[in-house]
């Protein structure tokens, strides 16, 4: 009997000793982040490849058509213009002397049609009387014939006189245009945004093909729009009217509506492997990108379809082939799913989860594998809401 009792301690000591080496080397838990399945909006977008930047509707980098010095610099930079008002003059006094004595040159090119026309008038009614006296006899035909060979002379000289004025026109207008060559006028109102020359200098236009800074860069700041480069496998997807968010880089806090006005239609190569189709976004409300500044780096989320109410889990809890880890009484769970729209932040599921169930989303942990026992981070079991940009 005491050999029994003693084998039986020794067993009990045994499976204690089994036990406890068992606990003591057993594999710990891994910590996971597990988000709860709910349900929300989900959204089916695109974003730019690269910064796009804040445009204005109308913008004209102005040079005069040839060069000569600067006579006249009525605007600063900064300054408000309106259509139609003088920005920049070169010298053309030149041109000036010209002008009046063409201008002279037409007064006397007038004065003379008055002169060469009336008397070709009072030709032409002595021809008339001419022709009447020798129906009556009082005078002989060759008088008649002398009479209006005389008024078709004074009329040709007349017509001549004619021709010089358009002549003379001509000379003006011409010279008008040599001077309007030399003048920069605003062809709308806008800013001054950057002026090249001072007083005094001298303006050369750009030679063909080589680009130099305008005289003057003038831009109409009260109509801004938004210019995106997207990605050329993405064109096919964008339409004119699609809702946009726009972000800026200088006021992150802000989100602007708006809406696609054009998609280009052509690809532009700024590099082999970097191709894109320019895309034009108005800003749904005007009045609140006023005070934006030309140039500012911009980026625009394209919202190409939108669900709301639908199941929702987070993108970066998706697996390979649509498949998720559910976390159930400390074990992870494989389970394949159907999903629907998708962004790089929430993915719609249509079929394999329900609202509450837990899934993992802290995949790139090493143990993370089905069957592994977990251990489920209490602070972060929320769910995540979806992104309302």
């Amino acid at each position: 009997m005491k050999n029994l009792r003693r084998l039986l301690t020794v067993l009990v000591v045994l499976a204690m000793l089994v036990a406890a080496g068992w606990w003591l080397t057993r594999p710990k838990p891994v910590q996971v982040v597990v988000q709860e399945v709910s349900r929300g909006q989900v959204e089916a977008t695109l974003s730019n490849t690269r910064a796009g930047e804040i445009e204005a509707c109308q913008r004209t980098k102005m040079a005069t058509i040839v060069g000569g010095r600067i006579d006249y610099l009525g605007v600063k930079e900064g300054d408000r213009v309106v259509a139609g008002q003088v920005l920049m003059r070169l010298w053309h006094e030149d041109l000036e002397a010209r002008l009046a004595v063409n201008e002279a040159q037409l007064a006397t090119a007038r004065q003379r049609v008055r002169e060469a026309c009336t008397v070709a008038d009072n030709a032409e009614r002595e021809a008339a009387r001419q022709a009447q006296l020798v129906k009556r006899g009082f005078v002989s035909a060759s008088v008649e014939e002398k009479a209006r060979t005389e008024a078709r002379a004074r009329r040709a000289s007349c017509d001549t006189a004619k021709a010089d004025i358009a002549t003379a026109q001509a000379q003006v207008n011409a010279t008008a245009t040599d001077r309007q060559r030399l003048v920069l006028v605003a062809p709308f109102a806008g800013t001054v945004a950057k002026i090249s020359g001072e007083l005094g200098e001298i303006s050369i236009p750009s030679p063909p093909g080589v680009p130099t800074p305008p005289a003057i860069d003038l831009i109409d700041d009260t109509c801004l729009y938004v210019k995106a480069p997207m990605d050329e496998i993405d064109a096919p997807k964008i339409l004119p009217g699609q809702p946009v968010r726009i972000t800026l880089e200088a006021i992150p806090s802000r989100v602007y509506e708006g809406r696609v006005k054009r998609v280009a239609p052509y690809i532009t190569a700024v590099e082999k492997q970097a191709r894109t189709v320019e895309v034009d976004v108005d800003f749904e409300h005007p009045e609140e990108a006023r005070g934006l500044l030309v140039g500012y780096s911009a980026d625009v989320e394209i919202v190409l379809d939108s669900r709301s109410d639908v199941l929702r889990i987070s993108t970066s809890a998706l697996r390979e082939g649509n498949r998720v880890l559910l976390e159930q009484n400390g074990v992870l769970v494989e389970r394949s799913v159907r999903t629907g729209l998708s962004n790089w932040e929430q993915t719609e599921v249509v079929e394999g989860l329900s609202a509450g169930d837990r899934i993992v989303t802290s995949l790139e942990r090493p143990g993370i594998a089905p069957g592994a026992h977990v251990s489920v981070e209490a602070s972060t079991q929320a769910a995540t809401p979806a992104s309302t940009r």
